[in-house]
């Protein structure tokens, strides 16, 4: 009976989507294109494909040679309308994403806007005006039209393999994918094998407008979530430490898949996606740690989840000194990492406008 209902409601779900696409193919909805290069980052699953390191890994890409913004939807924030992220921001204002990347890349210019036209229209108006604006989490929001449209698809999950929601974790059908210019298969496997790439390409059906890539996640080394806390810049020397990984992100299998190359004894600590810790919660984490027996212990969390936890009330030393985070990264497979870096950068120089271009081209 569950299914069936979820059926249904999928449906109904599916044919609103459908209907609002249709208003844009018809242009009765109107997408408005910008006077400078915009490139969209996203995905029509609910989460979980890798739209940060992904979006981080374009702006690491161009930021040597332009001045580049991002501008993000800044998702379960508190406030609303625009506002430019600071160093200084706080998760409830800005939402945990657009923060860690402004952590991350000082120089970047960031912002958080649900309504995209507005957003990238305000800034513009800021000084220095951007050279390039990335769209963070932007494939379904159609009233801005991009020169790039990025679409990513887990490698887990392909969307050709998934269902509308409520059944499935589709936003919209996958037939959608035909408005992407790049689709990027992330999550893969590092040895991904000719004829998985063969069956992939044949069941994404790939258009020849549209061009194919592979990634997978990369991991970096621990580090502290609270540095001043902790005497040592790195938790590589506890290698055989028992875990506890504490996380609140959609899928966080994959890191505890790699965790489990190092360490025998893992616990896990799993919260909903942008979860809010609260006071509650951070003294469940210490009950737990402090449950563990071995001496020779620490916490883990993902790099996403650190700015909630910075945000986070009265967290006791206990935690504070044990507890550690791994920077992700992407890499793209078969060496096509070069191939797709000059796509980026070949269509941002062409459309830069009237924006001097920096002569250092360090980007390949």
């Amino acid at each position: 009976m569950k299914y069936l209902l979820l059926k249904l409601l999928s449906l109904f779900y599916g044919m609103f989507v459908s209907f609002r696409n249709e208003l844009f193919n018809l242009k009765v909805l109107s997408s408005q294109e910008f006077d400078r290069p915009v490139i969209s980052i996203g995905n029509i699953t609910a989460g979980g494909t890798g739209k940060t390191p992904h979006t981080e890994y374009i702006a690491q890409l161009l930021k040597t040679n332009f001045k580049v913004g991002v501008l993000s939807r800044g998702y379960k924030r508190k406030t609303r309308g625009f506002q430019f992220v600071e160093s200084t921001s706080k998760v409830r204002q800005v939402g945990d994403e657009p923060l860690q990347m402004k952590l991350k890349f000082e120089d970047l210019l960031v912002a958080v806007d649900a309504n995209r036209v507005r957003g990238i229209t305000k800034m513009l108006q800021s000084k220095p005006e951007p050279d390039v604006i990335l769209l963070d989490d932007a494939f379904q929001h159609q009233y801005v039209n991009p020169g790039i449209n990025i679409l990513l698809t887990d490698y887990n999950r392909l969307i050709t393999k998934d269902s509308l929601l409520p059944h499935g974790r589709l936003r919209e059908s996958a037939f959608n994918k035909y408005r992407a210019t790049i689709i990027i298969v992330t999550k893969c496997p590092k040895e991904l094998q000719p004829i998985d790439e063969r069956i992939i390409t044949k069941e994404l059906e790939i258009r020849p407008y549209q061009d194919l890539f592979f990634t997978n996640i990369t991991y970096g080394s621990l580090k502290p979530v609270f540095p001043e806390d902790v005497s040592q810049v790195s938790a590589d020397i506890k290698g055989g430490s028992s875990i506890l990984l504490v996380t609140g992100i959609a899928n966080p299998a994959p890191l505890r898949d790699y965790l489990l190359e190092n360490h025998n004894e893992i616990s896990e600590l799993i919260f909903p996606d942008h979860h809010q810790f609260s006071a509650k919660n951070i003294e469940r984490i210490r009950s737990n740690f402090e449950a563990i027996s071995k001496p020779n212990k620490i916490i883990v969390t993902t790099e996403k989840d650190v700015v909630r936890f910075r945000d986070a009330p009265d967290i006791p030393d206990l935690v504070r000194q044990n507890m550690f985070y791994i920077p992700v990264g992407i890499s793209f497979l078969n060496n096509k990492a070069a191939e797709f870096n000059r796509k980026v950068f070949d269509y941002v120089k062409k459309n830069k406008g009237n924006i001097d271009f920096y002569s250092n081209s360090n980007w390949d």
